[in-house]
């Protein structure tokens, strides 16, 4: 039964294990409760023409895993689907929600499947096959010891004793370096001394907000603040792009907790402040729109009557937790204002 279905970027990136070429291509995409189907086209068209015989490439999703994949790709909203044999996907798409919804339906048709614990994992395959490969090795060296003439046992068992000897200096190198771990403190430890501290870029909005006994994000006040006072009467305040390499330098300090002051001449132009309180934003590891509240606010954007949309909108602002809830309000907000002001100087 088909569950979900709708185009999406796709790029295969591993076949059995081996990597391939990254290729983007536009894919109908088939979700039904075990399985993903690609096609070229939508289901309805491209059926007509499929050639008989011919299947349509697919995924099994019993035993898959899927996560986000920022880092494969330059691309935003990209998420990772690996199979049990070691096939890699990504798919990607533009828009936020759409992307999200995909997700979503895959881990959750993921989740409903038995995990089968008479598939072996490729590591224990792996494994296997070195054992194999070591025994058939000992096999060939234990007949080339019989083999051997009486002349050349003796630097036969000389090199034996050598090459014990460094396997005991091994196993000292490798008790050494165990207790060396074992006796390390803990990251948590490390976090409680104050001698390891998330950085604000790239962590939870609730783990910043904690640290700082707030909230709304310091820097996020600090930006609006900077924008408001000195960037609402600028052109394209919120779409043109600062300069990136100034905009990473803004990024470095404030995630070293230096001490900022943004009406220093180095942040003069505003749309390096604007370009880097978007950043902080798009690298949220989880949205403003937090992912459980996603489904809701879709259904009720869905609702036809604008005031029971208006409403049920408000109910679950209301229910968010106190940092995404103040922060949209400080954030939306600003937003408003700036509306306004590009609306007056228009």
């Amino acid at each position: 039964m088909v569950e979900k279905e709708g185009y999406l970027q796709k790029a295969k990136i591993a076949d059995g294990g081996k990597k391939l070429r990254k290729n983007w291509s536009t894919s109908w995409i088939v979700l039904s409760s075990r399985k993903i189907e690609f096609y070229k086209e939508s289901k309805q068209q491209a059926l007509p023409n499929t050639k008989t015989g011919h299947k349509p490439e697919s995924v099994d999703l019993c035993g898959a895993h899927i996560e986000w994949a920022k880092e494969k790709s330059s691309r935003k909203n990209v998420f990772q689907i690996t199979t049990a044999s070691g096939t890699e996907f990504l798919l990607q798409s533009d828009i936020d929600f759409i992307i999200l919804d995909w997700f979503h339906a895959i881990k959750n048709a993921i989740d409903r499947l038995p995990k089968d614990p008479s598939t072996p994992s490729r590591s224990l395959e792996l494994f296997k096959i070195q054992r194999s490969s070591s025994t058939e090795l000992l096999s060939h060296y234990d007949n080339d010891i019989k083999e051997q003439k009486p002349e050349h046992r003796k630097s036969l068992m000389f090199r034996l004793h050598h090459s014990a000897s460094d396997t005991n200096d091994k196993n000292r190198v490798k008790s050494r370096l165990k207790k060396f771990i074992t006796r390390r403190p803990s990251l948590k430890t490390l976090q409680e001394k104050g001698l390891i501290k998330d950085q604000i870029f790239g962590s939870h909005l609730h783990t910043v907000c904690e640290r700082e006994n707030s909230t709304v994000p310091r820097f996020v006040k600090q930006c609006i603040e900077a924008v408001e006072k000195r960037g609402l009467d600028v052109d394209g305040i919120y779409r043109v792009s600062g300069n990136l390499a100034t905009i990473q330098k803004l990024r470095f300090i404030v995630n070293q907790e230096e001490k900022l002051n943004l009406d220093d001449s180095q942040w003069e132009d505003i749309h390096v402040v604007t370009g880097a309180l978007k950043m902080f934003f798009r690298e949220l590891p989880e949205p403003l729109f937090p992912f459980s509240f996603f489904e809701r606010f879709v259904e009720a954007i869905k609702k036809q009557d604008n005031n029971t949309r208006i409403e049920t909108m408000k109910s679950l602002v209301q229910k968010l937790p106190p940092p995404n809830r103040d922060t949209m309000k400080v954030l939306f907000g600003h937003l408003t204002k700036a509306q306004f002001f590009v609306r007056l100087f228009n």
